[in-house]
């Protein structure tokens, strides 16, 4: 049975889709921007910034579902500039303990509103 997982702590979705579902013991989080629920915008600054608030804001999400970073099988991080890996790479690594999960990291052409980077996570019970 699929479960759609909400939390006012992390930016609502603002199209035809769900912050998170989570179905069989797994739980599925919609990429995230940098985004401040609070505020409704963006974090100021780089892509340092904005990693750390996509990161908070997963963990909202995943804490919403019961789930921890511990329990991430697998995420994706989408960059407009791979010049900017090293740094996401700094703050990723301060959200996550070994075993790290697997990961593929890339980048896009443009994210939507202007973001300089995007995550989106699996997690397993």
């Amino acid at each position: 049975m699929k479960k759609v997982i909400s939390t006012e702590n992390a930016p609502k979705a603002v199209g035809p889709y769900s912050q998170a579902v989570e179905v069989n013991g797994f739980l599925y989080v919609s990429g995230q921007l940098p985004v401040d629920a609070n505020t409704g915008e963006f974090v100021p600054g780089g892509v340092k910034e904005q990693a750390q608030q996509v990161l908070k804001n997963i963990g909202y999400i995943l804490e919403k579902a019961g789930y921890t970073f511990s329990d991430v099988v697998k995420s994706t991080v989408y960059l407009t500039n791979m010049a900017d890996f090293v740094a996401m790479n700094e703050v990723y690594a301060s959200f996550y303990t070994e075993p790290f999960p697997a990961r593929v990291a890339f980048a896009v052409v443009g994210l939507p509103k202007g973001a300089l980077i995007e995550i989106d996570v699996i997690a397993c019970k």
